[in-house]
């Protein structure tokens, strides 16, 4: 794997090594050690999987609240999307800056978005999936969202959204 360091502080776009041959490849998609050397997260509680039929589809810009912060590695297994880290933490230099990366099951890259971040994503196809591996189970009384047409994060969109529930629809701008 190969860890690339983003504008933001802790937060890691993973590309795959494809060993490839005649029969396709294999990559390796996580390694405890690998994760360790650089002091990101190792230990994984819960999986999740998300799909989505039609292009357009934004979900997010979601967090959970100490003390039930998560770390998130997203993979797009199928179709493409467009995926948003915002760093909401105070004491960070990149406070109330976002990183937005596309993330395919062509080109396998992965994103790791630390404790104290929102995420959300706009799908790029239709039948979009993705699977994210969290390091802290769903805490309901601790989720939160901000909005994801926040102007205050100037989020510039690549796809307009068709498809939002009224859920991430209902965020409020982020104060």
């Amino acid at each position: 794997m190969i860890f690339k360091k983003t504008n933001l502080d802790g937060e890691y776009i993973i590309l795959p090594e494809k060993l490839e041959d005649e029969r396709g490849y294999f990559a390796r998609v996580f390694s405890m050690d690998e994760f360790a050397k650089l002091n990101l997260n190792t230990k994984w509680v819960q999986n999740n999987t998300f799909f989505s039929k039609k292009r357009g589809t934004l979900r997010g810009l979601v967090y959970q609240e100490k003390p039930k912060e998560e770390v998130k590695l997203i993979r797009c297994t199928r179709g493409e999307i467009y995926d948003i880290a915002v760093d909401l933490r105070r004491n960070s230099k990149t406070f109330h800056k976002f990183t937005g990366i596309v993330l395919s099951h062509e080109n396998g890259y992965m994103h790791y978005i630390p404790k104290g971040f929102a995420h959300g994503y706009i799908t790029q196809k239709d039948e979009t999936e993705v699977l994210y591996q969290v390091s802290e189970f769903y805490s309901p009384e601790r989720a939160k969202g901000v909005r994801w047409d926040d102007p205050s994060f100037a989020i510039k969109w690549p796809t307009k959204p068709e498809v939002i529930s009224e859920k991430d629809n209902s965020y409020p701008d982020y104060k």
